[in-house]
Parts: C-alpha cells; structure tokens; sequence
C-alpha cells in the first residue's frame, strides 16, 4: 500500500475529530444556546483543520482519505454554521442560499468533468482565501450575538463575511471554467 492510500494516519485522526466538532456544535448552539461554547467548537476546529495540514506534510502523511475529508469537513462546518446562524436570524437566508448554491454548483461541474474523464480541480489561492474568510466570519458573526461581545465582532465579522463571499463566488465562476472550458485531467482537487 502506498503512502497515498494510508487510512490510519495522525492527521486522519484529526480530521475525524474535527468532524465530531459538528454535531457537538450544533448541539450546543442550538439547543442549548450557548454561544461562546459553541464559538470554542469553531474554533478548535479551525485550529485543527490546520494543525492536521502541516502534520500531513511534517510526518509525510498526506493521504487520498485526508485530501477528500478535509475539505468535505471545511464544507460542513461552513453549512452547519451558516445555517445555524440563519436560524437565529443572524444572517439572512439568502446568504445561505448562495453559499450553499455554489457546492451544490460546483458539485454539478465536478460530475459533468468526470464524465468527461477528467478530474478533480486543484485549490487555487483565492479558493483558499475564501475558505479562511468564511471560517473567521461566521464564528465572530456568531459571538457577536452573545452578551459580553457585539459591535467589535459583528463588524470584524461581516468584514470577513463579506470578503468571504466575494471570493467564493469568484471562485465558483472559476472553478466552474477550470472545469468546463479546459482540460481538466490535470487538476486534483476542488476548494
């Protein structure tokens, strides 16, 4: 077996979870209305998401199973927290609407290229940018509605909203002609 098709792995182990941070989330957030708990959860999380990159390159334990489950977990944690936040009337539904719209799209293109015999698509930049937007503004989006924080965080919040959303939609439109209009067998991974 090669070091590529390795399942048992630190990173791996991480990236699970990092998984189980979601209903964990989702749990306290809504159901038992603890905000700053559950900004914890995101943000471990996002520690983690990190953490297990650099250990996959440090201990040369990249992994086919890692390179699909973290970004698939990235998607989740972004869903769950967006719709999480529409619930609460934090966020407008159209928001998570477009957010979701442009997975379910790329999901699509991704179906049509491999169709074609192509591949997946490598994360550019600014997919990585938009992730790392989205990951920090819904979580400051969500304590700014908790006691004790507000103004600062709501602003940071949206800032990164903002951008975040700017960015994944350009990607979309990107990724969306990667796939469509080249030759996609040269590309591995969607972000």
């Amino acid at each position: 077996m090669s070091s590529q098709d390795r399942i048992l792995t630190v990173p791996n182990g991480l990236t699970l979870l990092r998984a189980l941070g979601i209903p964990l989330f989702l749990w306290l957030y809504l159901v038992e209305h603890r905000p700053l708990a559950s900004f914890l959860i995101l943000a471990a999380g996002a520690a983690t998401d990190y953490l297990d990159g650099k250990l996959a390159r440090a201990l040369h334990q990249e992994s086919k199973l890692g390179a699909i489950m973290d970004p698939a977990i990235d998607r989740a944690y972004i869903a769950a927290t967006i719709i999480s936040l529409a619930v609460r009337d934090v966020i407008p539904v159209w928001l998570v609407i477009l957010l979701i719209g442009r997975d379910v799209w790329l999901a699509l293109v991704l179906a049509v290229v491999r169709s074609r015999g192509g591949r997946v698509f490598t994360v550019t930049f600014l997919g990585k940018a938009a992730t790392f937007n989205l990951l920090y503004a819904f979580p400051l989006l969500l304590v700014s509605s908790s006691h004790g924080f507000g103004r600062a965080t709501y602003i940071l919040g949206w800032s990164f909203a903002i951008w975040g959303v700017a960015l994944y939609v350009i990607t979309g439109i990107q990724y969306s002609l990667l796939g469509l209009l080249k030759n996609s067998s040269h590309y591995r991974e969607i972000g």
